[in-house]
């Protein structure tokens, strides 16, 4: 657990600063005043913010351990970062180089770090793989590696034992919030992808499998999981995972005329396309789009991440994880999922990245 320092004031590092993930913690850690945010991320940055960008590349120990050697009063680490690869041997290699090359080079330098604040997802109970038990519980069996977190978690375990040090892992899943160029922004997926349906004169027709249409699901907003990474540096057991989500549930079949009305849309039904495919070539139209609404002009291949939408939309089978862990050990904040698109939908607007 971490001490404050003498004013009450504590130094954190957030990797993956610029992500879903990382950048709404940024916020939620600066608006409460208690901390000096040290934020890291492999490109800069086009905004203001509180936090301190360091520009960095994990993968590279040398040079990242140089990097983070001026860092040396770091009493927490959130580590968001994370990096996609085809290759699952691959992803392993990757998102393990990652976390080590963060926590041994803050370590090195920082011998006031207390924990260690690790995020993964439902892909740990095997979601990508298919159907899964249901609700999904910390505790559960992991299936047949392999799988990056199994690699990052055993990690933590092994590297925090006898250090000043230790770990709680965090378990959201489908986080939404704004974040440009995000791998995993099921809120600019939607957005975009109904501003083009609206564009081209088409109501909004949900692009996943019937089968999906129907299945419960659930989403983690970036702001529940940032006041859980609050909670979990002085609240948390070390050395436990927790499942994040905003707690309710919910069937796309009943949130579609939702979305629909959101943006003043006629809800369609189910159309199945590859999104990836058929979202493609319509870079000509989004760029119509932003120049007759005013929009930021955000390059049409970081506006959304399609293949992503085709993961979510083609969950054939219920997505639920259990929330009752964290919610005995005292978080107990809930978000209505609704009420959550229509306000990221209204700050997409705000900032002019959707009409």
């Amino acid at each position: 657990m971490a001490a404050a320092s003498k004013d009450g004031r504590r130094t954190a590092i957030v990797s993956g600063g610029l992500g879903v993930i990382g950048r709404n913690l940024v916020d939620h850690l600066s608006e409460s005043g208690d901390w000096d945010i040290i934020a890291l991320s492999r490109r800069g940055t086009d905004f203001e913010s509180k936090a301190r960008y360091v520009p960095i590349d994990l993968l590279d120990p040398v040079s990242s351990r140089e990097v983070l050697a001026q860092f040396t009063t770091v009493d927490c680490i959130f580590h968001a970062a994370y990096q996609e690869r085809k290759d699952p041997a691959e992803q392993v290699s990757a998102n393990l180089g990652l976390l080590r090359n963060l926590v041994t080079g803050v370590a090195a330098a920082s011998p006031g770090l207390s924990r260690v604040v690790h995020y993964e997802g439902a892909k740990y109970y095997g979601v990508h793989l298919g159907a899964f038990p249901t609700p999904a519980k910390e505790s559960d069996a992991r299936h047949m590696p392999p799988n990056f977190y199994y690699d990052q978690e055993d990690w933590l375990k092994e590297a925090s034992q006898g250090q000043s040090w230790d770990y709680v892992v965090l378990r959201p899943d489908v986080v939404c919030g704004f974040a440009v160029g995000s791998p995993m922004s099921l809120v600019t997926v939607l957005a975009v992808y109904a501003a083009i349906s609206k564009e081209l004169g088409l109501p909004l027709k949900f692009p996943g499998t019937a089968d999906c249409y129907t299945r419960l699901a659930q989403v983690t907003d970036a702001g529940q999981l940032a006041a859980a990474s609050a909670w979990a540096i002085g609240n948390a057991t070390g050395g436990e995972a927790y499942n994040v989500t905003n707690g309710d549930l919910f069937r796309w079949n009943q949130l579609w005329p939702a979305l629909a009305r959101m943006f003043d849309m006629e809800v369609g039904g189910v159309q199945t396309i590859n999104l990836t495919e058929f979202m493609a070539d319509k870079a000509p139209v989004w760029q119509r789009i932003v120049e007759k609404h005013g929009l930021r002009n955000i390059p049409y291949e970081k506006i959304a991440a399609w293949g992503f939408g085709d993961f979510v939309f083609r969950c054939d089978f219920d997505v639920i994880s259990s929330m009752t862990k964290i919610r005995l050990a005292g978080f107990n904040d809930m978000v209505d999922s609704e009420a959550m698109f229509q306000r990221l939908f209204t700050g997409l607007r705000e900032r002019r990245v959707i009409p």
